[in-house]
């Protein structure tokens, strides 16, 4: 890991709120009453001033905030040939009710499940034009973020066409295909960091989620390392120079959340045989346990660890002692140098945002590279 390079020590995970007209218009646009030229209108311009937004508060990692997407994952995803959206995943909790529906904010959620109807192909570039859009409009390091490959596994074999993959090895090396492909043509672009947007790790560290995979056919022992085999393959041959992390994400949706549960699960192999350079972790409220996990990252590895500390969930700004002591604390397990300080999600994993203002949002980044700069000197 170069100093001063991607994952930088006050970093973010991608999406931010959108305003208010862009976020009606493009709920307008979702049902037929918007034209998508003068929707890309108004994004462009919404998202050069976001960029001028990022580039205010210090950061060195700068995205579009994902202005152009309903969901974080789901519109990338549905631009593969083969794959589509199929409602949610069968979460049941006799405990507490939950049905797997919208439960109110500060609840968890049932999150969105997908299939695949045909062959998997990467047809055309998924996310090089809005690339390169930030690229020509900042100086500094634009960051890509696209869903994890892992999503595609969600529902196991009665998700995929018997009809198109008899075999589900060749569904796995499909999909690596068709990451490979897409970080090929970012890299043709100048892009240099990619972030891949992982909730079913996280997933596999609570009870009630990870019982959703064993019953879809899989092995919970085993599914951990056919995660981390899936992405290796994915950004195997990535660009020289291109800096990979994975974000592994609790649910952020509204403000409500889908995950509880310590790393424990899966920190050893999610730590020490994942294939990428950083690693984005939520560690902003008590569903996610203490830092004893990040204990597995390997000795001398140069790979940082990105802490999610501040909460884009809720409105109160966390006081700088308190983010600082958790730094501390996290030090007890891994070297100072290999962390860093981030928002533990984006502030709109989907296009409505998180019940948070603009203001809030602000003054949250302006914490991290403010804890950042007195924690390590640097915000770079």
């Amino acid at each position: 890991m170069v100093e001063g390079g991607p994952p930088f020590r006050a970093d973010q995970v991608g999406s931010l709120l959108r305003t208010p007209e862009l976020r009606a218009a493009h709920e307008k646009f979702l049902q037929g009453q918007y034209g998508a030229a003068a929707l890309r209108e108004l994004e462009d311009r919404c998202i050069r001033d976001v960029i001028r937004l990022q580039e205010s508060v210090g950061l060195h990692a700068i995205t579009d905030g994902e202005y152009r997407r309903t969901s974080f994952h789901a519109d990338f995803i549905e631009k593969l040939d083969g794959a589509k959206a199929a409602g949610r995943l069968d979460v049941r909790d006799t405990v507490s009710g939950f049905d797997g529906k919208q439960a109110p904010e500060g609840k968890p959620f049932a999150p969105r499940a997908f299939t695949i109807t045909g062959k998997l192909r990467h047809a055309r570039p998924i996310e090089v034009d809005n690339f390169s859009f930030v690229k020509a409009n900042t100086t500094r390091t634009a960051k890509q973020t696209m869903p994890s490959p892992t999503m595609l596994l969600r529902g196991g074999r009665g998700a995929v066409s018997v009809e198109a993959y008899p075999d589900l090895e060749e569904f796995h090396a499909d999909i690596a295909k068709v990451y490979q492909a897409e970080l090929r043509q970012l890299g043709e672009a100048g892009c240099r960091y990619v972030q891949l947007d992982d909730t079913n790790f996280a997933f596999l560290c609570d009870p009630k989620l990870a019982e959703t995979y064993r019953r879809d056919g899989y092995d919970l022992k085993r599914l951990p390392e056919q995660f981390a085999g899936l992405v290796n393959s994915a950004i195997a041959g990535r660009p020289e120079g291109m800096t990979v992390g994975v974000h592994v994400c609790r649910g952020n949706s509204v403000g409500q959340w889908a995950a509880r549960g310590g790393y424990e699960p899966v920190a050893e192999v999610l730590l020490g045989r994942l294939d990428v350079d950083a690693y984005f972790l939520e560690y902003d409220d008590e569903r996610s346990g203490g830092f004893e996990p990040l204990r597995f990252l390997p000795r001398g590895s140069s790979k940082r660890i990105v802490l999610g500390l501040v909460s884009t969930k809720v409105s109160a700004l966390e006081p700088k002692d308190a983010l600082k002591r958790r730094i501390e604390a996290a030090a007890k397990y891994v070297p100072l140098e290999n962390l860093c300080l981030s928002p533990q999600c984006g502030f709109a994993s989907t296009f409505r945002g998180n019940p948070i203002s603009e203001d809030v949002q602000r003054r949250k980044l302006e914490r991290v590279v403010e804890v950042a700069s007195e924690v390590w000197s640097s915000a770079a």
